[in-house]
């Protein structure tokens, strides 16, 4: 079973526009509202493809209610923590050129109770775990170095830890060595102070962070595919190209959810890697966010391009 960390959920408002005209007022084609925040649509896809997972996080309000109940009709299931704020919501814009644009809220500020007993429910679920994803940013109330925290417990306890976050939480959470992360090239720029300009920059890059002790150390070069670092070797997934891309949001979650069920499954890294691929490039066939068709994702598999690099 697969334990996914939301630590920051979202409602999720996803509106269709012709265009979106700076300072004026705009009228939507069409509105849809889901359960958001990265690990939920890590979750989704997990499901997706049949593998167990349970979900937990900091839920609150209405919104929390409303997310509960997604979770709920998914079969998902779910042990979050009841928090006194509003679970933030989200919003998307897409425009009929192809272009999205997100407005993210910060999120509510979580007390030190609702801290420990998150920390409680963590321990209780890594116990029938396999495998731990954290997905996301860290909401208000805990500190940067939150992940570092359930790194360190999940590894005492010999589960491998998949973060996939950035900015502060992921320089911080790198410290603890986890078993997988995922930054794109801007972050993994950021994060080793080397710049990318070219592949052999990105095969360096990803053999430091193998030596730091993080054993699959991946690279995220969006619709161009990824790079994976592991026992030495660099693997690199080309996906089929998409012509019509209908929401790019949630790929880099469907990525990490069909890399997590791949290892859960005892598969090698490359084949994790091809199920990862399938996954992150399935999702921009689907207009909800960081969701699957498992038949798509199926039919994907069979054209990804594997390489040693």
């Amino acid at each position: 079973m697969i334990l996914v960390v939301n630590l920051n959920p979202s409602l999720d408002k996803i509106y269709t526009l012709d265009q979106l005209p700076y300072g004026e007022a705009s009228r939507a084609k069409t509105v849809q509202n889901t359960a958001g925040g990265k690990g939920t649509h890590v979750a989704n896809v997990i499901t997706a493809l049949g593998h167990p997972a349970t979900v937990i996080g900091f839920l609150g309000g209405y919104v929390g209610q409303y997310i509960r109940h997604v979770l709920d009709e998914r079969r998902i299931v779910h042990h979050c923590t009841t928090i006194e704020g509003e679970t933030r919501s989200c919003i998307n814009i897409a425009t009929s050129d192809g272009k999205q644009t997100e407005v993210l809220e910060p999120g509510p500020t979580i007390t030190a109770g609702e801290r420990d007993e998150f920390l409680a429910q963590y321990d209780f679920e890594l116990k029938r775990s396999d495998i731990v994803v954290a997905s996301g940013s860290l909401p208000k109330g805990i500190g940067h170095d939150f992940y570092n925290e359930l790194i360190r417990r999940a590894k005492e306890q010999g589960k491998p830890f998949l973060l996939d976050t950035s900015g502060s939480a992921l320089s911080k959470g790198v410290e603890a060595v986890p078993y997988f992360i995922k930054p794109n090239e801007s972050e993994v720029e950021v994060l080793t102070g080397h710049k990318l300009t070219k592949t052999e920059d990105a095969v360096q890059v990803l053999h430091e962070l193998e030596g730091r002790g993080i054993a699959m150390p991946t690279l995220s070069l969006g619709k161009r595919g990824a790079l994976l670092a592991h026992e030495g070797k660099v693997f690199r997934a080309v996906p089929p190209t998409i012509e019509k891309v209908i929401n790019a949001v949630g790929s880099g979650d469907s990525f990490v959810a069909g890399l997590a069920v791949a290892l859960d499954r005892g598969a090698s890294p490359e084949e994790a890697l091809r199920l990862a691929a399938a996954c992150g490039t399935a999702n921009v066939l689907e207009a909800e966010s960081g969701v699957v068709n498992p038949e798509k994702v199926a039919a994907i598999e069979k054209e990804v391009q594997i390489t040693i690099v």
